[in-house]
């Protein structure tokens, strides 16, 4: 095992159309795409594409979404740990320009307590606030184990602020900092106070406000896709954490702004394609978007 990922896992549907349909309309949509879906489930996924030894412990139901999960899971050699639900949990993706609108059915009444695994022999877990109990856990596990402890901070979730007790690399949305009614620059000294090694805050098109293990605040820009090559934005930030995951795993040594930069452009390669099965990147993928689109890249003041 290199890296184990905690997270509740989805099925996503998603449609490419020009316009929603109300009341009693009927449209046709341009494309769609199904695949597996979640936080650190689709980042669990990443990191597998990228070649490392990925175990899931995520939510599974014995009904139709479920058998076509441990499918997709399978194909990336990804070793499933099964929390039972009645039900798998269900999205539909819709993006329009450069955002997407989200409707999802969740089914969290987990039937079972969580699986103990032995988890001695991985370099990385990484969270994303779901299944708390399990995740904290794991942290403890972790941090006692010289595990390093990622944490996909995307909201908030119950127990969230005990778990960034355990977390070395937290990388947080800004949904997260609204709903705290932080700055990025408050976010930050809040991770900072928290014990957090490396702490990053996400801002879209404004790119990454983070600071590395020497406390210096600074900006990685993001890279600029062309808008109307811009597809789906969706599970963007997810492929964004599994990239720095395998990242990390590659080279443990290397400076933080080095694994975000290749999790950057993996971000880049994501947006162009429909869903997430078909945005998870190759290595030449990455360094194909990072050559490409670098130029663009604009650093700016920190906030």
């Amino acid at each position: 095992m290199d890296a184990l990922f905690i997270g509740h896992a989805y099925i996503d549907v998603t449609m490419l159309a020009d316009e929603m349909p109300a009341g009693d309309e009927k449209m046709v949509a341009r494309d769609y795409a199904v695949s597996f879906g979640g936080n650190a489930v689709t980042a669990g996924f990443a990191c597998a594409k990228l070649g490392h030894d990925v175990h899931l412990l995520t939510t599974q139901a014995r009904d139709w979404l479920g058998h076509m999960f441990a499918e997709m899971a399978d194909c990336y050699g990804v070793r499933v740990h099964p929390r039972k639900v009645a039900r798998s949990s269900l999205s539909f993706v819709l993006p329009n320009d450069g955002k997407r609108a989200i409707l999802r059915a969740r089914d969290d009444n987990y039937m079972q307590p969580f699986v103990r695994l032995d988890i001695s022999s991985a370099r990385v877990l990484h969270l994303d606030g779901h299944m708390a109990d399990a995740a904290i856990h794991y942290a403890r596990a972790a941090r006692e184990g010289g595990v390093l402890v990622s944490i996909d901070g995307g909201a908030m979730r119950p127990h969230i602020e005990e778990l960034f007790d355990f977390v070395d690399v937290a990388v947080v949305s800004k949904q997260l900092c609204n709903q705290m009614s932080f700055t990025e620059g408050e976010m930050l000294a809040w991770l900072k106070s928290k014990g957090c090694r490396v702490g990053a805050v996400t801002v879209g098109e404004k790119g990454t406000f983070w600071y590395g293990e020497d406390g210096a605040p600074q900006h990685l820009p993001s890279l600029h896709v062309p808008s109307e090559r811009v597809i789906d934005t969706s599970g963007a930030g997810d492929v964004f954490h599994g990239a720095y995951c395998a990242s990390y795993l590659d080279r443990p040594d290397a400076p933080w702004r080095a694994h975000f930069e290749f999790a950057r452009a993996a971000s880049a390669h994501k947006v162009q394609h429909l869903g997430n099965e078909a945005g998870l990147p190759t290595r030449a993928d990455i360094a194909r978007a990072d050559e490409e689109f670098s130029a663009g890249a604009v650093t700016e003041a920190f906030v």
